[in-house]
């Protein structure tokens, strides 16, 4: 889980890779480091955040280097620190290396290098992978690229790495297994990232690599692709990318996280655009392609990780509803390890923001041993769940830069919402008047999301309140109750704050034990389903000393007599109101945090794409 930035062509390249890092320093920011080259290599790395390496890089002949890799790093192998930052050199100090990804089996390759009489400064996996280069290149008398496809084919895990050879310092070499890497093309200048993003001001021309795949980088000879384990050559199509910078900058707001909680109102449009059609139909040419998929479907197996496994839980929750298809959710990192039955007949959900989620993408290849109809849902277009899937939406939340997901766990929750409408309309299960009544409905969440909003100030008033508080309990039945892991999980992130999600019916069966006067519980009590039985969980709260922050819906009168707080949300549809009441858990989240004066947007031990076990 960390940052790769790269330059090789004609302009400058240390303002670009800093400010590349910068804009990947999300992926990872325990340290950082720079390697340029000019007339020799410069190695530059800090502990901490990026402005602790750009300090260390006032030298002018560094303007100079038109060659350059950077890193921000999350740490795997090794504690953060000067040594086990990236760059990485070999020995010899001709290579450079930086990663993203870990290398299983390097302890067995150490020990052979050791006994060979090289030596490691570092804890990492990645120093024993550039070494491993090294004698591969030595031994075997090749170039960069040779060796690399040698040496990449006994290595066992997950990696994108971008290699420099001081000998021949006309190219960089890159490659990818699991973890992300995209390649920006403008005329003889080629950008490398994680993600397009340090590139976007640069060029919109971009090429994502695929699993096994490498890259050549030559200004002499342009780019050359090939399959590392074929060795065969690759003509792969490079895409235009649609996002603007403006996307990945803050624009005025304090946070990532908060520019992106007050984007939802577009977002939501976004991903309804073209998919809800004058006639209130709706309509996935993925899901009228496939729709025999669903129709003859066993069950629905939603596999993912963190926030897009709650969304997936709510997904059941509306597929078994609408369009009366089983369904269950499986933690991607559980799934992968168990030995699950799955059948043909049976469709497989990976859901993922970036796409590139490792243990999401390791389950999809198990289960694609049983060959069941694989349906991704992801954020990132050309990522690799989008790619390893048969077919699949995107959500259009645009980029999320801010670790704690929110607008694409909103536009997750409302895709799942169109999806099961969809087939269960088509399939016979969901009558005209339903059918219509619910998109009516949705055609209105972007301006019941702007409503929502508006309350920042009551929701910033109660964050205050509570911005003290040790523990925290979130409760919600139905619907609601994915909503209450995922208020819990916000919480949890970006607050430091112990915090736990429950179906509210389940608060009797332990949680009731830790209420008093100083645990607040957050209770989603919308006047839809099972109001009055939230009602009663809210006075057992009460009757034990608990303090009740109840999101209600507008204008009830029941619970406003007893609970301490009140977030109002308008009265929408049932199937509809768990989305909306999602958005004032995000900002009280947020506002909790920044009166405590946390890192936000990078809360300690967290990364925003978790391509690493």
């Amino acid at each position: 889980m960390c940052g790769i930035v790269g330059y090789i062509g004609e302009n400058p390249s240390k303002e670009f890779i800093i400010d590349g890092l910068k804009k990947l320093e999300y992926r990872g920011y325990d340290s950082a480091g720079i390697m340029l080259y000019t007339d020799k290599a410069y190695l530059k790395k800090a502990k901490g955040k990026i402005y602790n390496l750009e300090n260390k890089l006032s030298e002018k002949k560094l303007n100079n280097a038109k060659i350059g890799i950077g890193h921000t790093r999350w740490a795997t192998h090794g504690i953060p620190s000067f040594s086990n930052s990236h760059p990485h050199k070999s020995n010899s100090g001709d290579l450079y290396i930086v990663h993203n990804g870990i290398i299983e089996n390097y302890e067995s390759i150490k020990e052979i290098l050791i006994k060979k009489g090289y030596k490691f400064y570092s804890d990492t996996d990645t120093e024993v992978l550039i070494n491993l280069i090294e004698e591969v290149k030595k031994v075997n008398k090749v170039k960069l690229g040779k060796a690399l496809k040698i040496a990449l084919n006994s290595v066992i895990g997950a990696f994108a790495i971008a290699v420099f050879d001081i000998k021949n310092p006309h190219e960089i070499v890159v490659a990818k297994l699991g973890s992300p890497l995209a390649i920006g093309i403008e005329n003889k200048n080629f950008y490398i990232g994680s993600d397009p993003s340090p590139f976007l001001n640069f060029t919109k021309r971009c090429l994502y690599l695929n699993d096994n795949e490498m890259a050549i980088l030559s200004m002499k000879k342009g780019l050359i692709l090939r399959n590392f384990i074929t060795d065969s050559v690759i003509n792969q199509k490079v895409e235009n990318l649609k996002f603007e910078i403006e996307q990945v900058e803050k624009g005025g707001y304090k946070h990532f996280m908060l520019k992106e909680i007050f984007e939802q109102p577009k977002n939501i449009i976004d991903a309804i655009r073209g998919r809800i059609l004058d006639d209130y139909k709706i309509k996935f040419s993925s899901i009228e392609s496939h729709i025999d998929k669903f129709k003859n479907a066993n069950r629905l197996i939603f596999i993912s990780c963190g926030t897009s496994w709650h969304a997936s839980l709510l997904g059941e929750y509306y597929f078994e509803e609408l369009a009366r298809i089983p369904a269950g959710v499986e933690y991607a990192s559980e799934f992968r390890y168990r030995n699950p039955i799955i059948n043909e007949n049976d469709v497989i959900i990976p859901v993922s923001q970036s796409g590139e989620t490792a243990d999401t993408l390791a389950a999809i290849k198990l289960a694609k041993q049983f060959n069941p109809f694989l349906f991704g849902i992801c954020n990132v277009v050309g990522s690799s769940i989008s790619r390893e899937t048969d077919s699949g939406v995107y959500i259009h939340a645009g980029p999320e830069i801010g670790v704690a997901s929110t607008k694409a766990f909103t536009c997750q929750s409302l895709i799942m919402l169109m999806l099961s409408l969809d087939i269960g309309y088509r399939l016979g299960k969901v009558n005209d008047e339903k059918y219509k009544q619910i998109i009516t409905e949705i055609k209105k969440l972007s301006r019941y999301a702007k409503k929502v909003l508006e309350e920042f100030d009551n929701i910033k008033k109660i964050a205050k309140k509570y911005k003290n508080a040790k523990n925290f309990l979130y409760l919600g039945r139905g619907y609601n109750f994915p909503i209450a892991l995922e208020g819990a999980l916000k919480l949890k992130e970006i607050s430091y704050i112990h915090a736990e999600g429950y179906p509210a019916a389940e608060m009797k069966h332990g949680p009731i034990a830790l209420i008093d006067k100083n645990m607040p519980v957050v209770v989603i009590a919308t006047k839809k389903g099972s109001y009055h039985k939230i009602v009663s969980n809210v006075m057992e709260i009460k009757a034990r000393g608990g303090k009740v922050i109840a999101v209600v819906t507008k204008g009830d009168t029941e619970i406003k007599k007893i609970a301490d707080d009140i977030i109002e949300i308008p009265d929408v549809e049932e199937l509809v109101a768990p989305i909306i009441a999602n958005i004032p858990l995000q900002l009280l989240s947020y506002y909790i945090a920044d009166f405590k004066k946390c890192e936000i947007d990078q809360p300690r031990n967290l990364a925003k794409s978790v391509t690493v076990e």
